[in-house]
């Protein structure tokens, strides 16, 4: 399997992850039975990482259709790999950065990640 599959995997499961940080930190227990109620609640670190894995949320099809679209019309496998990587590390590092509340990098993060997402759609028109 392509490492950019795995990629898409990896981008998959953040979202799980950092809800589990906000779960897990949180004020109060965490209540089953209104659980976005009760982290709307919630404050430092714990809303911080679940606004994370809402982005994560938000960020994921746009990247799993890049890699799908490139590989689909393709674009070299080396490429969508690289730029994959690329995505999965500066999420990660977007996730640090939401957590430890360091708002600056995060957003150059952001950055790069949405620009690496692009980069994925062009492959197949720039690279043949």
């Amino acid at each position: 399997m392509p490492i950019a599959f795995w990629c898409v995997l990896i981008a998959g499961l953040l979202p799980v992850l950092t809800v589990a940080v906000a779960k897990a930190g949180g004020r109060g227990g965490f209540d089953n039975h209104d659980p976005r109620g009760w982290l709307e609640k919630q404050s430092g670190r714990a809303r911080r990482a679940d606004l994370a894995h809402r982005n994560h949320f938000e960020a994921f099809p746009f990247f799993a259709a890049a890699v799908l679209s490139a590989s689909h019309l393709g674009a070299p496998a080396a490429r969508i790999d690289e730029l994959a990587v690329v995505f999965v590390l500066v999420r990660v590092l977007y996730t640090v950065c939401y957590l430890t509340d360091r708002a600056t990098l995060r957003t150059l993060c952001w950055t790069i990640g949405y620009l690496t997402v692009i980069g994925i759609f062009l492959l197949p028109v720039f690279v043949h």
